[in-house]
Formats: C-alpha cells, structure tokens, sequence
C-alpha cells in the first residue's frame, strides 16, 4: 500500500460551473478535517459516514476559499480502495488552484498523472486493461469506441484472459507433477490431450486477435488521405466530410499547397483525414514540395481516396497517381458529375480495371453532396465488412494487447509442435509458461515497474 496522500484537480482546468479535487490516501480525512469547516463550524469529516456529501467551507487557516460540497468515501469501497475526498468547488482555475495548494500545505503531495488509477490497479480493484479502458473510455471518438471502452471497464477481458491462463496453468502444473512423480502420475497419451487444449485456447485467441484489426482502427480512426490532381475537389470534399470550411477552396489550380488534417466522425466511423497539395508535374519549387508532402502522407495510409476531376482527361498526372497505390486500400471518387463528362464512369472503369481496382469507384458530386452515402457504405465493406458491432462482444482496441496475443499465440504454436515432434514434455512446459506470462501481460499480473509507468503517464492528470 501507499503511504503518502495524492491530490490533484480532476475536472479540466478551465473556467466551469464546477471544479473537482480529489484527495486519496491515509490522512486523506485528516487533511480535509484541517481545511474543512461546516457552516456551524462543529463538523468533522472524519467520523462522518462514507459516501455521504457535506455542505461548508474550505478554509487556509484564516482565510476563506469556497463554499464547497464535499464527499467523503471510505477505504475499502473507494476508487483506488484508499480513504478518498472529493470537493465539489467553483469551477474557478484559480480557486481549484488554491484548494488543491490548501490540500498539498497540510499534507498532501501532487498526484502524478493517472496515479489514482494506478492505486486502483496496484491495490487489487482493477486490473491492467480495465484501468486502460478508463484512459480509452475518455478519449473515446465514437459509440463504438465508448461501448467497447464500457465492457473492458466491467472486465469482459479480464474475465475471457483469466479463463485461457487457468486452463494453460492447469496442464503446467499437470506436466511438473508427472515429471515429479512418474510413478503415480503417467503421462502416456498426454500429448493428443494437450493438443486439443492447445487448438481450443488458439482458437479463442485467434477469435481476440480477428477483432483487433478492426478494433484498433474503430478506436483511433481510419488515417485517411486524399488525393488526386489540382482542382479535382479534394479539399470541397474535406469541407463537405467535416461540415465546417477547412480548406480554402477557388478554382486556381494548386491553391492547397500544404497538408491538412481533421478529425471527423462518419456515423460512428472516426476518420483522421488528410488534405494533401495536389499531384501534378510543376516546376514551382513551393508546390513541388506539397506535392512530396502528399506522396509521403500515402506511404502510412490507411485509406486513400482518389479524387479523379470527370470534366478533364485522365492524364499522365492522373497516372502516375494510379501508379503510387498499389498495395493500397483505395476508393476512386469520380468528382463533378453534375458537370459534362470529358472522362466517363466507363472510360474510368476500364483503366481502373487495368490495375484490378474498378470495383472501388464511386460517382459523386461534391457540390451537390451526392454519392457519400455510397461512400460511407463501401468504407464499412472494406474495413468492417458491411457493419460495426456495437454489442458486448469482446473487441482487443489496444496495441500492447495485440502484440501480447500474438506472442501468446506464438508459444501455442511452440507446443503443438513440440507434440507432433514427440518432443519430452518438459518442452510443453516451457512455452506453455511463456503463453501463460505473455496473456498475464494483458491483465498486468506479470508486468514490470516501467511498463506501468508508461502505461499510466499517459493519463490524464487527477485520474
């Protein structure tokens, strides 16, 4: 347990109707008795019941803060399971600024950032991937990342990871006591048990591992970039996506010569869009390096849309884009079809079909506003398969998740090996043990101080 006693301002220091600070630790009751004063000034706070809320005062001595609504909560049934006090103040910059120095003068020490979560998770009421929902519950960007964040919050992973590793213990401590006490423990025919063991928990990992993918790009959006010629409407299409005049947008040619980003939510699909310069032949050396700028925001893409102008040619410029997005997720938008046609749907489609890319091509016009419920439509076929799940099903949104799955999943893989080579089974023990740390990553039982630093400095202060 900790001995000190933390403290920090748990609302955004910004002018509020409210402010919150939160106070946690053993003489958390002690303080708050110290710079606490009830309006017939004869309360103390630290025999008052847990989670009841007080009306008063706080006070530096003399010297009148705020009024104040204060709720006490008693260890155990705390967040962090420590004695904790909340005061509900104005929500002043500066008068939270001066409670929380009153709280830091008689006892208590700054918070760092998410050290309260930390104290949940190290005191046992939280495991690691429900404290790191709660960080993803604050960031979340749409219903699906906020529903996700909720479930692993109540422990639907905790719940799925604890299952795998009593299975994977189980047979550990099968094999060391057949290694122990041969005698009385055979170990003949075990290797066509374990692999059904082994192909059973694979499978629910791979079930985790499907999700991930999908989860991730859910939770953090899709990077998407547009491109295209000068003037083909990509920064129309930008304004249009994020309902708002982002680009500046003239009919001069090459009038965006920088990137530019926004965050958009397309019925619940987050999209991290980029507006790129461009891409054309010039010799303006400032557009040529827009032009660069685009063809290095392609390299990390998820998505790309190609914004193709349908009352021009499709020219050299037009392909040597084409050229640039092979390999890539891409969707053609052929633009101002409310205009006469120089390139036709048909004509686009047959060069498309060239480079295998005609079933991506939507007609649109970005100045009529036509065609983006297509777009929104082919989005969700290429990355969710046609729908995004906002049920209870488990869904890994977290990177170090991923990545402690797949090591997990590559242990397995040791052991079927192992047994189709009728190695000793001793070999199953090791990677079995392996497997079994790696999954004890996600819930935090086998993790190490740093990682837990890192983890927890990336939360917000006062949670």
């Amino acid at each position: 347990m900790n001995e000190d006693t933390i403290a920090a301002i748990s609302t955004a220091m910004t002018h509020s109707g409210i402010g919150i600070v939160r106070i946690s630790g053993k003489d958390s009751l002690k303080i708050i008795d110290s710079i606490y004063q009830s309006k017939n000034r004869d309360k103390k706070l630290s025999i008052a019941k847990s989670h009841t809320v007080h009306y008063g005062y706080i006070f530096d001595g003399d010297i009148l803060i705020d009024e104040v609504m204060v709720l006490i909560l008693k260890s155990p049934n705390t967040y962090t399971t420590e004695d904790t006090v909340e005061i509900d103040c104005h929500g002043g910059i500066l008068v939270m600024q001066r409670i929380l120095e009153t709280a830091v003068k008689y006892g208590a020490r700054l918070a760092e950032p998410g050290e309260f979560t930390k104290r949940a998770f190290l005191n046992g009421r939280i495991d690691l991937s429900q404290a790191e929902s709660v960080m993803d519950l604050i960031n979340a960007k749409n219903d699906f990342a906020l529903k996700s964040s909720m479930s692993q919050l109540k422990g639907s992973m905790k719940e799925k990871i604890k299952g795998i590793r009593e299975k994977i213990l189980y047979e550990i401590a099968f094999i060391e006591s057949a290694l122990d006490d041969p005698e009385h423990i055979s170990l003949e025919g075990y290797g066509k048990h374990l692999l059904e063991i082994i192909l059973d928990v694979s499978e629910v990992i791979h079930i985790l591992l499907s999700s991930s993918e999908n989860g991730i790009l859910l939770k953090e959006g899709i990077n998407t970039v547009i491109v295209g010629k000068p003037n083909a409407g990509k920064s129309s299409l930008m304004n249009v996506l994020s309902g708002r005049d982002r680009a500046i947008v003239t009919d001069i040619a090459g009038t965006t010569r920088d990137i530019l980003e926004e965050q958009i939510n397309l019925n619940g699909i987050t999209l991290n869009i980029v507006d790129t310069a461009g891409i054309r032949d010039t010799k303006d050396r400032i557009e040529q390096i827009g032009v660069d700028k685009s063809k290095e925001c392609l390299q990390n893409a998820d998505l790309v849309l190609y914004m193709v102008d349908s009352s021009t040619f499709f020219d050299e410029d037009d392909k040597e884009i084409l050229n640039l997005l092979e390999k890539k997720k891409v969707i053609v938008l052929l633009n101002k079809t409310d205009l006469e046609q120089v390139t036709s749907e048909g004509d686009l489609r047959q060069i498309l079909g060239e480079k295998g890319m005609e079933h991506s091509l939507i007609s649109v016009s970005i100045k009529n506003k036509s065609g983006l419920e297509e777009l929104e439509l082919t989005i969700r076929d290429m990355f969710f398969a046609g729908k995004i799940s906002f049920n209870d099903e488990i869904c890994v949104t977290n990177v170090r998740q991923k990545l402690s799955l797949q090591s997990a999943l590559e242990s397995l893989t040791m052991v079927k090996r192992s047994i189709e080579d009728n190695m000793p089974e001793d070999f199953y023990s090791i990677d079995l043990m392996s497997a079994y740390e790696e999954l004890g990553n996600i819930i935090g039982e086998t993790v190490g101080e740093d990682l837990l630093n890192e983890i927890f400095s990336k939360f917000c202060m006062g949670k």
